[in-house]
């Protein structure tokens, strides 16, 4: 029995090194795009304009949550913070320019679904400001992203 455990306890070292070993860097900016791709989605889907502002507003608020608890961590470069800041901002633009703050006009109800376009089309243009982030950090993001 106790040859069993150390067999066991040895597979799992091994397959953790290996694991950490082979550990790549994500793109902070495609787990984003991924992310809005699927509201842009569930906007286009539903008929309810009110639905589509709420869905829209609380993929701003992940998504800008999820930066605040990055920044909190501590493990970004100066480059990487400054372009997370960048990326923040511009998504807190276009919150404010959805609900019509900030010196904004709101968008009107039949405007959300292009408005959720051109969103997304923000986050695809984001290619030149790449974050990237380990994978215990982008495993994080996912976490938040879904349960928040």
């Amino acid at each position: 029995m106790k040859t069993v455990y150390t067999l066991l306890s040895a597979l799992i070292l091994v397959f953790t090194v290996q694991t950490v070993s082979f550990a790549q860097s994500t793109d902070l900016v495609e787990t984003f795009k991924k992310h809005f791709n699927n509201t842009v989605e569930t906007v286009k889907k539903t008929d309810d304009p009110a639905k589509k502002r709420t869905i829209l507003n609380n993929s701003f608020d992940k998504m800008i949550s999820t930066i605040d608890q990055i920044e909190s961590l501590g493990t970004l470069t100066e480059d990487d913070h400054g372009r997370l800041n960048v990326l923040k901002l511009g998504l807190i633009e276009k919150q404010n320019e959805l609900n019509g703050v900030e010196g904004f006009n709101e968008i009107t109800d039949e405007n959300l679904d292009e408005f959720s376009d051109y969103a997304q089309d923000y986050l695809e243009q984001a290619n030149n400001r790449t974050i990237t982030i380990g994978v215990t950090t982008a495993i994080l993001i996912l976490l938040v992203l879904l349960l928040i």
